[in-house]
């Protein structure tokens, strides 16, 4: 799966690749609207193609743009693994891709969503609430989220850097990242409660996964972690069994948990614990597949300030269309040897998974707690 074609330049020549690779496998498709429009006034949806081969209990889902932005390598994961299996064989499992989960930060080139969700922060279960933020955030947050437009003259390193040393660097992560529900113009805010795109799968999974006994769910994402390497991040705490699916059909190393040595964070709302939660199979393991990209200061720097440019900039102006092709260039590089690097590797994690259910002969065991994600 070296083809880097499958890469799309806009949203909606992404979506329409995606329809047409499932199509073209014969795939049934379901467009779900919501309720906002892309740049040019056109629709948005979520995208969801599922197999009519493979019995119902062994269910392999994938599914990209949770993070809006991100949308254009996990489409490309998708579109490519869909012309490859054309090509190919089939897997013999039923497969449920689900696609630009957040259609709309993928259009916008964001990473939240319509309302400034952070998709991933707005998972919480039944019992939890939409309230409060990590305390450090309160002070952080003239930082963060400044109310004024973004220039290409402000000393974003120099006011960093101070911080850095002040709080040291997992703490000012776990500050800022963590999920906080108190600012909603700011960074990864979690929302006031449940998000369309949480509505819509609440909805609609029981029914994709019917009868399903064994779920194995790769949510693609970018941005975290060593530029093209890959890390599966579990953000609940799994049993000793689940450990050793995770070992037997990924590696030793390929995998974190909450309780790993170096965990990037802990945060709240994560679209995993949720999955497992949900008591959509008796079995589930999600994992988000995590590929590097940029450094963490010119990842934040590139989030606040295109969260700058679309509160407080003017929408044709000069500098939110930089400050969102930045963005777009921080979550999928334009380098070609990225691109065929996280394809390649991307391929190998859906072979694993798909081997490891066709060979799965009995469960994972019970779940849940919180997690890193992210």
């Amino acid at each position: 799966m070296r083809s880097r074609s499958a890469f799309s330049a806009e949203y909606s020549a992404a979506r329409d690749r995606f329809r047409q690779a499932a199509s073209s496998l014969g795939w049934q498709l379901e467009a779900h609207p919501i309720d906002a429009a892309g740049p040019r006034g056109e629709e948005l949806t979520i995208d969801v193609a599922y197999s009519s081969t493979g019995g119902p209990g062994r269910v392999l889902v994938v599914s990209s743009g949770l993070h809006g932005v991100e949308g254009f390598f996990g489409s490309a994961v998708q579109v490519a693994l869909l012309e490859l299996w054309k090509a190919a064989t089939t897997p013999s499992i039923k497969c449920v891709f689900l696609h630009g989960l957040n259609p709309f930060g993928f259009s916008w080139l964001r990473r939240v969503d319509e309302n400034n969700v952070d998709p991933n922060r707005n998972f919480l279960l039944v019992d939890e609430r939409f309230e409060g933020a990590p305390d450090r955030y309160a002070q952080l947050d003239p930082f963060l989220n400044p109310t004024r437009p973004s220039s290409l003259w402000e000393p974003f390193t120099l006011t960093a850097l101070p911080l850095l040393v002040r709080y040291g660097v997992p703490a000012l992560r776990q500050a800022i990242a963590e999920g906080q529900y108190s600012y909603p113009r700011g960074l990864f805010f979690g929302g006031a409660g449940p998000s369309q795109t949480q509505r819509l799968l609440a909805g609609h999974f029981p029914r994709w996964l019917d009868g399903a006994e064994s779920v194995v769910h790769l949510d693609f994402h970018t941005g975290l972690g060593r530029r093209g390497a890959c890390k599966l991040l579990i953000d609940y705490a799994p049993s000793e069994r689940h450990r050793a699916w995770l070992t037997d059909w990924f590696d030793v190393d390929s995998f974190q948990t909450p309780d790993s040595r170096g965990s990037a964070y802990s945060a709240r709302g994560g679209f995993g614990r949720w999955c497992v939660s949900g008591s959509f199979a008796p079995d589930y393991l999600f994992a988000y597949a995590e590929f590097g990209t940029y450094g963490p200061l010119q990842m934040l720097a590139g989030l606040r300030a295109e969260n700058q440019t679309h509160h407080w900039g003017e929408p044709s102006a000069a500098s939110t269309t930089r400050a969102k092709e930045r963005l777009k260039e921080l979550f999928c590089p334009a380098d070609s040897r990225w691109r065929s690097r996280v394809l390649e590797h991307s391929r190998r994690l859906v072979d694993a998974a798909v081997h490891g259910l066709q060979a799965r002969r009995s469960g994972f065991g019970p779940i849940v707690q919180d997690s890193a994600v992210e």
